[in-house]
């Protein structure tokens, strides 16, 4: 599955095959440009969110990634690797996902 982040600028492709993989949201056959430095912290609460939700045993889907990842907005991306904190997001993005589909 591909989710694709427009808002952000980046894409996370979920392999059947149980790899994860995050970088910049790109067109074929569109030139690749440098990666910004606001781009490369998107790419990296990314895969911080998606470390901290695969931790915590939380099943991997395009919704409950996004919802993490804004819940994630309130800590700078180098505090998402702290253990409280990704409990913290895995948690709040488990419950929202469950709100949801009642």
């Amino acid at each position: 599955a591909v989710v694709s982040t427009q808002s952000t600028g980046a894409t996370v492709i979920l392999g059947s095959n149980g790899f994860v993989w995050v970088g910049p949201h790109f067109i074929p056959e569109q030139p690749i440009e440098a990666i910004s430095m606001t781009l490369r912290e998107t790419i990296a609460r990314l895969g911080n969110v998606i470390r901290a939700l695969a931790a915590y045993g939380v099943q991997l889907f395009d919704t409950i990634i996004l919802t993490g990842y804004d819940i994630s907005l309130k800590y700078k991306v180098k505090e998402l690797l702290k253990p409280e904190v990704m409990e913290h997001i895995a948690q709040e993005s488990y419950e929202h996902s469950q709100h949801q589909t009642l």
